[in-house]
């Protein structure tokens, strides 16, 4: 065959957005989208379409995301008119403490070995999502990713930069303590020692046969079960804190979304311990100011930059665990607290800090089906593999959420056990006058509420498509007054913002800009889709 470089494109490439007549599904994987899409064609809903897909993602991008994973899923009824949350994330062994951890010689929560691993809600958020909305079996809903494993799956481009970045930090990782590590060096690369590269060929038996014990059980074996057994074995063999009732004491939770109005629509979120309120902070931030007539701007780029900001300097502070929060969610969200907050943005970018609120490498996913149910999912490892610890001979590779909690005593997000970490992954939703306008989401740690507040404003301010929506360059603000700007960014809004004070880099790789997807239902009943230029999304249409 021709000789050719997969990751080197010299031209741009142009997407349109995609209409469908009954459903549709969208994912940052082209088999993923195609998985969900067969199962409503087979009579499935959207969360089947959901699950199946879920099933099918960490074999597919296991960069991102695994049977260790999290996931949080918002569900729109359309027979109830009504928006469902799920919190499937998962809490910190009971063993663990922040003192216990300092005592250890760290400062902060590591990002590999044991410590920061929790027990993963991922699959009881898959079984509980079935349990209540699905219509098909597991282990019909399973069979794709089975099937797929066992044959093997391509590798995409845009998993081997991924591939290549983290080899490297478990690599460092290994050399502190090999033990936790040693297994997933042996699954995950290769035998000659590399990282899986574009276009070989990954095949995984392990992970075919715990899916066909999870399909048979419901999930149970995972927490009540052989598997769970297996993982508390080895965690106890290598250095770990799990227990057994860590596991059996889990569950996922249902939960009330929250909303805000901005400017006609309303933009739901899962609460906390998510920081999906830092979307909805930004936007009352965001409404109270006039934007430009014109999107690229740099006027525009930096009403957003510091509303962004200001929120993330109070969800930072106070997003935790609901059950350890000192401060109430409708305070964050108050439009007292908004105006005051707006006060503080001038022309100038600030350094933002937390005000006083009391006035009294993760996969994203989204399904639409015949009946107008929709689903708003996303599950993640956190830090691309996540811990960098797999169970031998189960497939299961364990994310490592526990780093996000803080090891400060006064912290409504201290470590302790049995508690639930700041958890960056979020689900949105956009609603108007009581009916969907459709889910979406864009994934990637703390980009992902900028990548929200991004996609709401490109859609209602600036009333761009769905998939122009997506294509739009990114902004991303780091910390202190340090701003990230892709390199399309026109030149004279980067100089423009660094008069306005914004120390600007210029990001060449968008690998961590974002990568997101959108369904919307047309006023005709239609749906229309977007995908992630960035990445190798794909919209399938039925």
């Amino acid at each position: 065959m021709p000789e050719f470089d997969p990751r080197s494109y010299a031209y741009p490439s142009r997407r349109n957005v995609v209409y469908a007549r009954k459903a549709m599904a969208c994912t940052s994987i082209p088999q993923g989208a195609q998985i969900g899409l067969d199962v409503m064609k087979a009579g499935g809903n959207a969360v089947d379409a959901a699950v199946a897909m879920a099933a099918a993602m960490p074999l597919l991008e296991p960069t991102s995301n695994g049977l260790g994973s999290d996931c949080f899923a918002l569900v729109w009824v359309e027979a109830e008119k009504k928006l469902y949350g799920l919190n499937a994330s998962g809490v910190a062994p009971a063993a663990l403490s922040a003192a216990l951890v300092r005592e250890l010689g760290h400062q902060t929560m590591p990002q590999a070995g044991w410590i920061p691993t929790m027990v993963p809600g991922a699959p009881a958020g898959w079984a509980e999502l079935n349990r209540r909305f699905g219509t098909k079996p597991l282990p019909q809903l399973f069979a794709p990713a089975i099937s797929a494993a066992r044959e093997g799956v391509p590798v995409q481009v845009n998993l081997e930069p991924m591939w290549e970045e983290d080899a490297r930090r478990i690599a460092a990782a290994m050399e502190r303590d090999p033990s936790p590590h040693a297994y997933w060096w042996e699954r995950f690369m290769k035998p000659d020692g590399t990282p899986y590269r574009a276009g070989d060929v990954f095949r995984w038996e392990e992970y075919a046969q715990t899916l066909e014990e999870l399909a048979a059980t419901g999930c149970e074996s995972y927490y009540r079960g052989p598997l769970m057994e297996q993982i508390v074995a080895f965690s106890r063999a290598t250095g770990g804190y799990f227990c057994e009732d860590d596991f059996r004491n889990y569950k996922p939770e249902w939960v009330e979304p929250i909303s805000t109005d901005y400017k006609g629509y309303t933009v739901c979120e899962i609460p906390p311990n998510g920081h999906g309120i830092t979307v909805l902070m930004a936007l009352n931030l965001l409404k109270g100011l006039k934007l430009s007539d014109q999107k690229d701007c740099a006027d525009t780029y930096h009403k957003i930059l510091e509303s962004i900001k200001l929120a993330f300097a109070d969800t930072r502070t106070y997003v935790a665990d609901p059950r350890y929060m000192r401060t109430r969610v409708e305070d964050l969200l108050s439009e007292e607290y908004a105006a005051r907050r707006r006060a503080l943005i001038s022309e100038q970018a600030l350094t933002p800090e937390a005000g006083d609120p009391s006035c009294g490498g993760t996969i994203y996913l989204c399904t639409a089906d015949p009946q107008g149910n929709m689903v708003s999912f996303i599950q993640s490892n956190y830090t691309t593999f996540g811990a960098g610890v797999a169970i031998p001979g189960t497939g299961i590779s364990l994310q490592n959420r526990g780093a996000n909690f803080s090891l400060e005593e006064n912290s409504d997000n201290c470590l302790a056990g049995g508690k639930r970490s700041y958890h960056t992954i979020i689900p949105g939703f956009l609603m108007r006058d009581g009916e969907a306008v459709g889910p979406f989401g864009v994934m990637g740690a703390f980009m992902q509420p900028q990548g929200h507040v991004l996609v709401v404003v490109n859609t209602v301010d600036y009333h761009m498509n769905p998939q122009e929506a997506l294509d739009a360059p990114r902004i991303q603000w780091t910390g202190g007054k340090h701003i990230q700007l892709e390199r399309e960014v026109p030149a004279h809004i980067v100089q423009d913002l660094a008069r306005r004070g914004h120390e600007v880099e210029i990001v060449n790789s968008n690998l961590h800009m974002g990568r997101g997807q959108i369904i919307w239902k047309t006023e005709n009943g239609l749906y229309i889709g977007g995908t992630e230029p960035r990445c190798d999304g794909t919209v399938a249409a039925w």
